[in-house]
């Protein structure tokens, strides 16, 4: 199994990079976060999951092991399957993802990170004793803020998808609600 890889970005596209290790060129497939932090000619490094179907083989990189140990998580829950599952950790900064599952926030997850009901109850279920919290104090209280700001920019007419990555483009230094939301609205309106 191929778990680590380090080498140059060669391409990018909006699923996948290809990452040139000593003259072997390997795509890997990625959170949309990560591939908008590098650029082709980029030296990086990646954690990695290959997925072996009868059809395909695909690889999956992460830039920490925790996004790793958690989209393994995640793919072992019936019926979430690896692209499934790193859609989900590309939605969201796993420390907060990991707090909602470990609170037993459906809500959260439903509103956060895009699945629906029964799938946020399925990985609350499956998860909520195996995920390790690893968040500093007070996240519940961020959990808190960042739902509020996103059915703020909902309540003013933004869908929940461009409400959700405007606020993933608003700085983290940026930490008033109140804030956040003229920053997330910024964005909006300019993009």
């Amino acid at each position: 199994m191929i778990s680590h890889l380090s080498g140059t970005v060669r391409m990018l596209t909006e699923s996948y990079l290809v990452l040139d290790v000593h003259g072997v060129g390997y795509q890997v497939y990625c959170a949309p976060r990560l591939l908008e932090q590098v650029k082709s000619g980029d030296d990086i490094s990646v954690h990695t999951h290959l997925a072996v179907r009868e059809d395909a083989q695909e690889l999956f990189g992460f830039d920490t092991y925790d996004e790793l140990e958690l989209f393994r998580l995640l793919i072992g829950i019936s019926g979430i399957g690896p692209r499934s599952a790193l859609g989900i950790i590309g939605l969201e900064k796993i420390d907060k993802l990991t707090s909602a599952i470990a609170h037993e926030d459906v809500g959260y997850l439903t509103k956060v990170s895009g699945v629906g009901k029964k799938s946020a109850e399925k990985i609350v279920l499956e998860l909520k004793d195996k995920v390790s919290v690893l968040t500093l104090e007070g996240v519940t209280g961020v959990r808190r803020e960042e739902e509020d700001v996103l059915e703020a920019l909902k309540s003013l007419g933004y869908r929940a998808d461009e409400a959700r990555e405007a606020l993933h483009q608003v700085p983290d230094d940026v930490t008033d609600p109140a804030a956040r939301i003229k920053e997330s609205l910024r964005l909006l309106t300019r993009g």
